[in-house]
């Protein structure tokens, strides 16, 4: 059964593995062919382990990671498909991948020639104009030799402008150069994030899509084909209250003042945490069916709010993240408030905070 949190829980981050799934089956439905779903940086954040089990379900070809440990943990966890770890490899990393029977993405010619004195699978990293990883698009003749002994399995590239279709045109053309300049078609071909599938208007010409922070609950926005569900609630509780005066100042460094007599809520959550330190006086948090702003600098471990005729006590949960009764702060919502990705407020939350998985109809 999922955890629920005591009495005592400071501050919990809640994952609806609903949610998850379901945002997983409209992005497949919507492409026409298997998930490659990106579970790295922990599942961003939301816990790869837990995260890689509900989407089973949705018989993914397989997951992806940025590292060897991350894919390991995933294997001593039972996770059986395969794994592709997409940040470059180096040799010394190559005992543990295969231990671990994970399959690297690999652009560098050095590189391949190690790996593929195995035979072992791999997957070709094609650059198309992202500039970080992997074989330029025009320069697949230079590495002709090692693609023709060890055939990679896959290929792939990377949008670095999913939204933007005049950039996609010309990155897929760029593949398609590349492809056509392999001795043979690999067996697999990705190349679609959660962003490009949303802006789809025909069904994924490629073998597998690879959505990431869609399945977490975070979409493109204006002009996307489909929506993902809410997946993410952060709560923390309140731990401390307090009235002050007129002139009295909250936090480090005396950033914020109180105007008149004001009532202070301390929340049990800080930038340690992942409440990020950019939400600083102008983050905002929904307590009892009202909105309150944080007061004065975050700090490590506790975020004053400003909860002047709030009802609230000790013990009091406030939601930074997610619905509370009618009115909600999406992922995105936060991340505008802090001039921050969602990617980024997401892949902050650290593990002090407790998950709890719960499953929503």
């Amino acid at each position: 059964m999922p955890e629920q949190p005591s009495d005592t829980s400071r501050a919990w981050v809640e994952i609806d593995l609903g949610a998850l799934r379901r945002n997983g089956a409209a992005i497949a439905r919507h492409a026409g062919v298997p998930l490659l779903p990106m579970v790295k940086a922990d599942a961003y954040g939301l816990g790869a382990v837990a995260v890689a089990r509900a989407l089973e379900s949705l018989h993914p070809w397989g997951f992806g990671v940025a590292t060897v440990d991350e894919g390991a943990a995933l294997r001593e966890a039972g996770i059986t498909r395969p794994i592709l770890v997409f940040t470059p490899l180096l040799p010394a990393d190559f005992p543990a991948a295969r231990a671990a029977r994970l399959t690297p993405v690999l652009g560098d010619a050095s590189a391949i020639a190690r790996w593929t004195e195995s035979g072992d699978a791999w997957q070709l990293d094609i650059d198309t104009g992202m500039a970080r990883a992997g074989v330029r698009w025009d320069r697949i003749g230079d590495i002709a030799h090692l693609l023709a002994r060890v055939p990679p399995e896959g290929a792939c590239t990377h949008f670095h402008s999913a939204t933007d279709s005049t950039s996609v045109a010309q990155q897929r053309e760029r593949f398609a150069t590349a492809l056509a300049a392999l001795p043979s078609r690999p067996r697999m071909l990705h190349a679609e994030n959660g962003p490009t599938v949303e802006h789809l208007d025909a069904k994924s010409t490629m073998d597998v899509v690879r959505p990431g922070i869609f399945l977490y609950g975070v979409g493109s926005g204006h002009g996307a084909r489909i929506a993902p569900e809410p997946v993410v609630n952060l709560h923390a509780r309140v731990v401390e209250v307090r009235e002050i005066d007129d002139g009295d100042v909250v936090s480090y460094d005396a950033t914020w003042r109180a105007q008149g007599r004001r009532r202070i809520a301390t929340l049990a959550i800080g930038y340690a945490d992942g409440y990020r330190r950019a939400l600083s006086n102008r983050g905002e948090v929904l307590l009892n069916g009202a909105r309150a702003r944080v007061a004065g600098l975050v700090t490590m471990d506790m975020t004053m709010i400003d909860a002047t005729g709030t009802r609230c006590e000790p013990g009091d949960v406030a939601t930074l993240i997610g619905a509370a009764g009618s009115d909600s702060l999406s992922v995105a919502d936060v991340a505008e408030r802090a001039e921050l990705s969602p990617y980024e407020i997401l892949t902050g939350l650290r593990a002090r905070l407790r998950r709890v998985y719960r499953e929503a109809a």
